[in-house]
């Protein structure tokens, strides 16, 4: 059998029946709400057929041989086939849509992140947003793969590639209510080992702001990026990250936020002879200064050459760069860092 594409998914002939056993029939048809219930002590389930209405059951599922057969309406076959009934598609469109449905998560949000990508360029208080922020260069905003949720057409996107509002939902893309996750925020895509494990979102507007998807957040930002260098910059917020990385700080790296998990943690101890210089927020509330200080607390037993970047007062890095700090100017503050 030839391979099958469809907006992106290729499928070889040979691999069909592992895409059908994949998720069995009946664990399919769970997912989707479907009741079933066991008739004696065999491998059929019985319950209403999910392809017509009727009030009594007549729809039968082999979990062995993962078929399906309803007596109502005389339609049966594998998971296919019922994909093919349930949503009206052809076999092609069927089998691109199970792919999609089956697939990682990661591909998931790698859908949403690419589409986040592209309304950024089509709406422009995204980009309104990245300039008051700060971030400029084109080049850059492209490599950390930064988008635009404008809210409220994401999930029609993502059912266009066959992902089921059910799938969507599981991701956290979207809420009980069907409406988006990300409504007017910036994104930027959390990457571990090449995969988006996660999603956040900075509103531009009067919402929380800060978002993420309810996933682990994955390692430091951008780790593989930066693990080799010996002297690593270590900041709470990802507009920090981006400018210190626009003014050429590419050893820069972030946990999105004071508390770092203890995967982001052991990524810094990696290397017993590093240098980690902490840039957290200088707030009025000493928040940022007090996260700091409970974190060298965990270094403290490392070996790490850890110090402190004193930011003048009420400013983060992002801050202090759009208020017309240079790339020397942070250097400098670099070089007075004391060891701790």
């Amino acid at each position: 059998m030839p391979s099958l594409m469809l907006r992106g998914v290729d499928v070889m002939g040979e691999d069909l029946e592992q895409l059908k056993h994949r998720v069995p029939l009946l664990e399919f048809l769970n997912r989707h709400h479907w009741k079933g219930q066991r008739v004696g002590t065999g491998p059929e389930f019985v319950g209403l057929c999910p392809l017509h209405e009727e009030t009594h059951a007549s729809f039968y599922v082999n979990a062995q041989r993962n078929l399906f057969y309803c007596h109502g309406c005389g339609r049966g076959g594998d998971l296919i086939r019922f994909v093919e009934l349930s949503h009206h598609f052809s076999f092609r469109e069927s089998v691109a849509y199970l792919a999609e449905e089956l697939a990682p998560t990661t591909q998931l949000l790698a859908r949403a992140a690419g589409f986040y990508q592209l309304e950024l360029h089509r709406h422009r208080e995204g980009m309104d947003y990245l300039a008051r922020r700060g971030v400029h260069d084109a080049k850059l905003i492209a490599e950390l793969g930064i988008g635009y949720a404008r809210g409220g057409n994401l999930r029609a996107y993502l059912q266009g590639f066959g992902y089921s509002l059910e799938r969507v939902l599981e991701a956290g893309l979207i809420n009980p209510q069907g409406a988006d996750t990300f409504c007017r925020r910036v994104i930027f895509p959390c990457r571990q080992q090449d995969h988006i494990v996660n999603l956040y979102g900075r509103s531009i507007g009067r919402a929380f702001p800060h978002r993420l998807l309810p996933r682990p957040k994955g390692g430091l930002f951008a780790w593989e990026s930066v693990l080799e260098f010996r002297d690593i910059i270590l900041v709470e917020g990802l507009f920090d990250l981006a400018v210190l990385w626009q003014a050429g700080f590419r050893n820069t790296t972030c946990a999105i936020g004071t508390h770092l998990t203890p995967t982001q943690l052991d990524q810094l101890r990696e290397e017993p002879d590093r240098c980690v210089y902490i840039a957290f927020d200088q707030d009025e509330n000493q928040a940022g200064q007090n996260a700091a200080n409970d974190l060298l607390q965990c270094f403290d037993q490392t070996g790490l050459n850890v110090r402190l970047v004193e930011l003048p007062a009420g400013h983060d890095p992002n801050s202090y760069f759009t208020a017309g700090a240079t790339g020397q100017d942070f250097a400098h503050l670099l070089q007075e860092a004391a060891p701790l």
